[in-house]
């Protein structure tokens, strides 16, 4: 990683203000994604849930809980999140299990990925993302800090990464244990470990995902069907080829919120993953580059704010958080374009689903302490004596080790 570093010395007064332009573009992408869900899922609430507004209100009480949760992660300093990680790690792995308890999951379409909380549903694998990048952040942190270079090892985090994945395959939720498994190596990489570690991995990961490709047929057909479009037209290719006619008839200019999208209404549960090509008929190629531009100043700023928090917790978390919304939305823009092959992921702030939107905004919390410099500069960020190596302010407003 040559002189790259995460924990840049900067004047302390730079970390107390939050990120004006992280905050009115993820504001703009919720804003914008309430409004592609009203374009999009309209006419199927009417119908099938006796309301035009149903899913949106769902959508709105789970933007309720995630704002919540935004301001918690938001304010909470760094040291108390630390401290609080151990419990959300664990009711994480509760969760993950009990989608594998009849009394507790929910199966659709043969997949078991949600699980039956009192009044709502909740998808374990979207709290996985975040509470794995936290304990990464916490785990690499710790990594770099230890002196002794002889007991220096990414075995754990190694084993906590594969038995995340492991469990979110078993649910038969192969393209989020596959993103989450690349978002980990991402964050192996940026950490600064030795890259020996990444060749093992390689070596026993990529054949394991092949023969689970292999293992289940509908992903095979996916994939063949993304080689020979052709010959899949009515069946597994049917929603993809119904988002690109959506999307083409948009036009430059779109045809409206208002206008009777009859090439939306072809695509089965548009509301969910194929939501984009909705917002694309609706608002043609100037919403489409819309989208884009808040997009690419959200992820911006994100990583700015990652790459100049004084904590290196907070630095890795929030590349994490920032990385796992930015791919997460060009990969579901991909599918909906027909450039990847299927999978079953949401789009961020967008997908019907409060179990995405929460942790989405939970993640965005993150990412606004990660600005405001994790509340706090925390003993153990500077080694391991603590007080007795913690910085102090000189004149000229800069921390220098004593």
């Amino acid at each position: 990683m040559g002189g790259y570093s995460f924990y840049p010395d900067k004047p302390i007064s730079q970390y107390k203000k939050s990120d004006t332009g992280l905050i009115v573009s993820m504001i703009l992408l919720w804003g914008i994604g309430i409004c592609a869900l009203y374009v999009c899922s309209s006419a199927y609430s009417g119908k099938m849930l006796g309301g035009e507004l149903t899913l949106v209100k769902r959508q709105l009480v789970a933007s309720f809980v995630g704002f919540a949760g935004l301001l918690f992660f938001a304010f909470l300093p760094f040291s108390q999140i630390r401290r609080l990680l151990p419990i959300l790690m664990l009711a994480t792995v509760v969760l993950l299990l009990a989608t594998f308890v009849p009394a507790f999951n929910e199966e659709r379409n043969g997949a078991k990925r949600w699980v039956k909380l009192l009044f709502f549903r909740f998808q374990p694998s979207e709290l996985a993302k975040f509470a794995l990048i936290l304990y990464l952040a916490n785990f690499f942190d710790k990594y770099q800090k230890e002196r002794n270079l002889e007991e220096r090892s990414v075995f754990p985090a190694v084993v906590v990464m594969t038995l995340f994945v492991v469990l979110i395959f078993a649910e038969k939720d192969f393209s989020t244990g596959l993103f989450l498994f690349l978002i980990c190596l991402l964050l192996f990489f940026v950490s600064g470990i030795k890259t020996l570690w990444l060749v093992p991995m390689a070596v026993i990961g990529l054949p394991a995902l092949a023969m689970m490709i292999v293992w289940e047929p509908y992903r095979m057909e996916r994939i063949a069907g993304f080689l020979h479009p052709e010959q899949f037209g009515q069946g597994v290719n049917y929603q993809t080829n119904a988002s690109l006619r959506a999307i083409s008839s948009g036009g430059f200019w779109g045809q409206g919120v208002g206008s009777g999208l009859t090439k939306l209404n072809s695509i089965p549960e548009v509301q969910a993953d194929y939501i984009f090509a909705g917002w694309t008929e609706a608002m043609g190629f100037v919403g489409v580059v819309l989208y884009f531009v808040i997009l690419c100043v959200f992820a911006y700023r994100a990583y700015r704010c990652s790459f100049e928090c004084p904590s290196r917790f907070g630095s890795i978390g929030a590349f994490g958080c920032a990385s796992a919304i930015f791919f997460q939305s060009l990969a579901n823009v991909a599918v909906v374009c027909g450039a990847i092959p299927s999978t079953g992921i949401p789009l961020p702030f967008f997908s019907a689903g409060g179990s995405s939107m929460i942790v989405t905004l939970c993640m965005c919390g993150f990412l606004i302490n990660a600005a405001r410099g994790g509340e706090e500069i925390e003993d153990d960020d500077y080694g391991e004596n603590g007080a007795d190596e913690l910085k102090v302010l000189n004149e000229a407003g800069e921390y220098e080790r004593l």
